[in-house]
């Protein structure tokens, strides 16, 4: 997996493993969206090496595990499409 569940962890600042499955379904969410986003497939997201596709899902996760209750996926599209604007492919 691109980001792992201690890095995610460290990146959320948790401590604690309770939320651990969890956080690792929002990191898959998250590289789902920034799929989406991207236009890339999972597995091409999973396989980057790009710093900005890493920050973009661990940003996604944070923003999933942070709004859990009331996320505005549209919101969090926008911001993803500046974040990753560099590194969208033009078309499927």
């Amino acid at each position: 997996m691109l980001v792992s569940v201690e890095e995610a962890k460290k990146y959320l600042r948790v401590d604690y493993d309770e939320e651990d499955q969890l956080i690792e379904s929002l990191i898959k969410g998250a590289m789902e969206i920034v799929s989406a986003v991207s236009r890339l497939d999972v597995e091409a997201v999973n396989e980057s090496e790009n710093e900005a596709i890493r920050t973009a899902v661990l940003y996604s996760t944070a923003y999933l595990y942070e709004h859990r209750e009331e996320a505005d996926h549209h919101e969090l599209t926008l911001s993803l499409r500046a974040l990753l604007s560099g590194n969208r492919k033009v078309d499927f």
